[in-house]
């Protein structure tokens, strides 16, 4: 009878201990590797311990395999006699049965349920018992981690230690994507996660100010022109050209012109514009915006002028403009910010052909293609593989595409009504505002 007693009472043990092990693999690979890190930042020894074995987790795995394997064995040795005791040579089926539906309830279904519902507190909890496993039982492991990788590359199994670095940017989008239902503030960090992420992907010439839009100054003016024109204009740096506009010969600053005129006791005449203008920086519009970013901050600047492969000036490009790709403007959460866009009361958008992609993208969570054009009006041409007249529809990616206007062979005005799920998102936006309206310029405080 004490033998017998003695039997349930390792049962028990053993049913906890499977559970255990069973609720460790569940924790540690649920918790969250985030959260793990910061508190160990934070010193916090237990989460170190969680990340240590994070990074050996092929031990701890087969650790935790070997401890549930022997568990498991012993449960069904040990339920073998207790039920042969009772129900003699049948007793070993009853105990199979009973040792299933125990180790499948109590050792697996229901400690895994507990451990993926509080992972981060269980990983914490088990992780020093789970580190001196791994270490009494490396020798065991650590032989049989051997046999098993010299078995996968028989098979032509690769066996790779680490994620590579695209492997780990796909995490982290993965990450973010994971709380894009969640609160305004939630979604808002996580778009500018996501365009940070996209910066080494975009070239300059997707955000810059182009060469129609420039303000410029014209360096063979009378110099009381040029500084009225210095002066009206609403931006601090202006490029300075000499004979065309491909010729820029510097850029001038605001501040350094007021100051000019205040040290020549603010009279205009002497003045060389040209010398108080700064070296212009040029830069290949292909450059990527990451790219582009760590060389404002090397070299301590704010402006760049962007060519194109033959040297010809394609625009300007600020360190205002990038970051307006990450954060873009502050605004009304229920404002729609993308400039020359218009909502119309069945939902379609009437805009400027010059509109770009990505910001239709990132503001109504599109996914019109850009890889092959910038703005909505080179999404057009590329798919419609002509020039579009006035009046002419096209439909492509679900989108349809109704061309207003044109200016020779410009597309300028264009009607996009998006598919029904997407006019029926907008429409809880505008429910109480007015019927049509513009919408907000989100580059209005741009100052180059």
């Amino acid at each position: 009878m004490d033998s017998m007693l003695l039997n349930i009472i390792l049962l028990v043990f053993l049913i906890i201990g499977s559970g255990f092990f069973s609720s460790s693999e569940t924790a540690l690979t649920a918790a969250s590797k985030a959260r793990m890190a910061q508190l160990a930042n934070q010193g916090y020894k237990r989460a170190i311990v969680v990340n240590t074995l994070r990074a050996r987790m092929e031990h701890v795995i087969s650790t935790i395999l070997l401890g549930n394997a022997c568990v498991n064995s012993f449960i069904a040795i040990l339920s073998a006699q207790v039920f042969g005791v009772y129900f003699g040579d049948v007793g070993a089926v009853y105990a199979g049965i009973a040792a299933t539906a125990v180790i499948f309830v109590l050792g697996e279904v229901l400690p895994k349920t507990f451990a993926i519902n509080n992972a981060d507190r269980s990983a914490l909890t088990i992780a020093p018992i789970i580190h001196v496993l791994v270490k009494v039982s490396y020798p065991v492991t650590h032989v049989t981690q051997i046999v098993c990788s010299g078995l996968l590359r028989l098979l032509g199994v690769k066996v790779t230690e680490e994620p590579g670095a695209e492997e780990r940017i796909e995490e982290l989008r993965g990450a973010i994507a994971l709380h894009a239902d969640a609160d305004a503030e939630t979604r808002d960090a996580g778009q500018m996660l996501h365009s940070i992420l996209d910066l080494e992907d975009v070239p300059v010439a997707d955000i810059m100010v182009h060469r129609r839009n420039m303000t410029m100054i014209d360096a063979d003016q009378p110099i009381e022109e040029m500084v009225a024109e210095a002066l009206q204009s609403p931006h601090t740096r202006i490029p300075l050209y000499r004979g065309q506009v491909d010729n820029i010969i510097g850029v001038l600053h605001a501040k350094a012109l007021l100051r000019a005129i205040q040290a020549n006791q603010w009279r205009l005449d002497g003045l060389d514009i040209e010398s108080l203008a700064a070296k212009p920086w040029f830069i290949p519009d292909q450059t990527d915006l990451l790219t582009q970013l760590e060389a404002f901050r090397k070299r301590r600047e704010h402006f760049a002028v962007v060519v194109d492969e033959y040297g010809a000036l394609m625009g300007i490009v600020t360190l205002e403009d990038i970051l307006e790709e990450i954060v873009g403007d502050i605004a009304d959460e229920h404002d729609v910010n993308v400039e020359g866009v218009q909502v119309e009361p069945d939902g379609s958008f009437v805009m400027d052909g010059t509109v770009t992609l990505r910001d239709l993208n990132r503001e109504f969570g599109w996914r019109l293609p850009d890889d092959e054009a910038s703005t909505v009006a080179g999404l057009v041409l590329h798919e419609a593989q002509q020039i579009p007249s006035v009046g002419q529809i096209f439909a492509f990616f679900g989108f349809r595409f109704e061309i207003l206007e044109r200016q020779r062979n410009q597309l300028t005005r264009i009607k996009v009504t998006p598919p029904i799920d997407q006019v029926t998102k907008l429409a809880k936006m505008v429910i109480g505002k007015t019927q049509s309206r513009h919408l907000p310029d989100l580059h209005a405080d741009r100052k180059p």
